[in-house]
């Protein structure tokens, strides 16, 4: 199963410091996978779930381990034409599928074995353990169970 942690978070979440680039990096160090939030905009990359917080350069878009939530269709697109990268877009869909197939379940949505169960503190539907993934701001947590 992967463990991915949400925005950098391990141990709940932390406004100040998810999609910041050090706080991806450490989640990536410790052994989980990152799920992170990407702009493309006047022919420069940003994370930040909102709006574009920190200006990255695309190699670090390309680290091992990162599931990359295009958050502008600049980014949906430039990024898609990577096939090593995993991105998906989404809003508030009950279910998408990622550039790799793997099928990205919204709280509360019927989980499938190729599911990545997102946020089950906030519920899932099915069992957990027969998902493929588990994306939490809590990923120590789910790890440790």
């Amino acid at each position: 199963m992967k463990f991915i942690s949400h925005r950098g978070n391990i141990d709940g979440p932390n406004k100040d410091k998810e999609n910041h680039p050090s706080y991806i990096k450490n989640a990536l160090k410790i052994g989980y996978e990152a799920e992170i939030d990407v702009w493309h905009i006047d022919n420069k990359w940003y994370l930040g779930h909102d709006e574009p917080q920190h200006e990255v350069k695309y190699d670090f878009l390309t680290l091992n381990g990162l599931w990359i939530h295009a958050k502008n269709g600049d980014a949906f697109f430039h990024l898609l034409q990577d096939l090593k990268r995993n991105v998906f877009w989404h809003t508030n869909e009950d279910w998408i599928l990622t550039s790799k197939g793997y099928i990205w379940t919204y709280p509360n949505k019927t989980l499938y074995p190729n599911s990545i169960c997102v946020l089950p503190e906030l519920g899932f539907n099915g069992d957990i353990k027969e998902c493929h993934g588990i994306c939490s701001d809590y990923i120590v947590l789910y790890n440790n169970l």
